[in-house]
């Protein structure tokens, strides 16, 4: 419908607003100059239907409709959408401010009817009076507004909104950075940021640190003002860059998490140097100038590097160090050379390594299965084929069968077998794999 048509014009409403106040509906029809009759008469162009009509408002809205043909009849949610859409925000923020009409604000934040740019203002503008998201029926009601609005299937997870638990979930689930930064601007955040009290609104926080969608301006603000864990959450993030590299270098509890970053810039990794190298030899993506210094000082670690191109794993390995080799043979981005020449040469303790190594290629781990000494890692690789796991469940070794139990790769037949047997049935109920089909089949079990 176009509400420029309806200028100047007169219209009825039978029944009740769904999601304008009556004085906020009134005050939308007033800003587009359209009248609202109080009943019928010649003049109105229009006839509403709103919500919980009364019997006798049904039957003269009935009625109307059918002795008054050249008369249009839309359903309120319809208007009320219309009449959402052309809000002037502007015009309505500067009216907010000016009055401080609290009351007002709510109705238009729990409008569902709203754009989400002109909502994400509007909350802005929300006082929650020194308390937390749902300490009180106003706060409860702005909250629950929110989840509604933004959690993904919120059909499928209605209680959410009830609980702070639903502002968590929606700190990690959401790909909108403004979004996130609304929520991290939130009065009930920034006072938990200060005091640390509140463990819910901490958890929120930390949800927000992890989502790779918070834009870094949050994040910046966190480095700031954050306790020191979600700081430590910040400074192992890929995304972290230079600059907050820097700013988080100012806080020394923070350098053991940062040195486990795989993107540290150069000159932080020169100011972590002398404290955290070996963290950075096992993590920091390292360019030849580096490899080198690693490899002279923390071969060690820098075996268990997951950035280390071939050529970086071949020089590890002509250190012929046995520790080395180990550390090596379990590194998961091995290079299938390097694994091979690592199988015909080394010791056992390698040769399992290697076995239990995702990377390990199924052909290799199927003829490692003729050597029964092979079995214990084969059963704990969850790349090891399913039909060798299906004849590894045929042993009456208990820590084969556990294994077997907690790994991802083990077909969900077997698993039912291993849940029957009490000494495997929490390793079970802990496999991602059988959780991931125990919901696919929407069946339970009892704790």
């Amino acid at each position: 419908m176009n509400l420029q048509k309806l200028q100047n014009k007169t219209i009825l409403l039978f029944g009740k607003t769904r999601s304008f106040s009556s004085d906020e509906f009134i005050s939308q029809l007033k800003f587009h100059k359209i009248k609202l009759a109080e009943g019928f008469s010649e003049d109105v162009e229009l006839i509403i239907d709103g919500k919980l009509m009364t019997p006798y408002e049904q039957n003269e809205s009935e009625s109307l409709y059918e002795s008054q043909k050249g008369l249009e009849f839309i359903s309120i949610d319809l208007l009320e959408r219309e009449l959402a859409k052309h809000i002037d925000a502007a015009t309505l923020m500067m009216s907010l401010k000016l009055s401080a009409d609290r009351a007002r604000l709510k109705d238009f934040l729990t409008n569902s009817m709203i754009s989400d740019e002109l909502y994400l203002k509007l909350i802005k503008m929300y006082s929650w009076g020194g308390e937390n998201f749902f300490d009180n029926d106003d706060n409860r009601d702005i909250s629950a507004a929110l989840i509604v609005r933004f959690y993904k299937n919120i059909e499928r997870n209605h209680n959410v909104e009830y609980a702070t638990l639903g502002i968590m979930h929606l700190a990690s689930q959401s790909r909108d950075p403004l979004v996130l930064e609304t929520i991290a601007n939130l009065e009930p955040l920034q006072k938990t940021m200060r005091d640390a009290t509140n463990q819910s609104n901490y958890k929120i926080i930390s949800s927000l640190a992890k989502n790779e969608s918070t834009p870094k301006s949050v994040l910046e603000s966190f480095i700031k003002k954050a306790p020191i864990e979600i700081k430590k959450m910040i400074a192992v993030r890929q995304d972290c860059d230079e600059e907050m590299q820097n700013s988080l270098l100012d806080t020394k509890e923070v350098h053991e998490a940062l040195s486990n970053n795989k993107n540290l810039a150069k000159s932080t990794i020169k100011k972590l140097m002398q404290d955290r190298a070996k963290n950075m030899a096992r993590s920091v993506k390292p360019d030849s100038e580096l490899f080198e210094t690693f490899l002279s000082t923390n071969p060690l670690d820098l075996a268990q590097n997951s950035s280390l191109t071939k050529e970086m794993q071949m020089k590890i390995l002509e250190l012929d160090i046995e520790d080395v080799n180990l550390a090596l043979a379990s590194n998961e981005h091995i290079d299938r050379d390097i694994l091979k020449s690592l199988l015909n040469e080394s010791s056992q303790e390698i040769c399992n390594a290697l076995y239990q190594n995702n990377a390990t290629p199924k052909e290799v781990l199927k003829y490692a299965y003729k050597d029964d000494k092979n079995h214990k890692t084969l059963a704990r690789n969850s790349n090891t084929p399913s039909e060798i796991l299906e004849l590894l469940a045929k042993s009456e070794d208990g820590e084969i069968l556990l294994s077997l139990a907690r790994n991802s790769n083990t077909p969900v037949d077997i698993l039912y077998q291993l849940q029957l047997d009490s000494r495997y049935e929490r390793a079970v109920k802990e496999n991602p794999n059988f959780g991931k089909h125990i919901m696919s089949e929407n069946i339970g079990w009892q704790e």
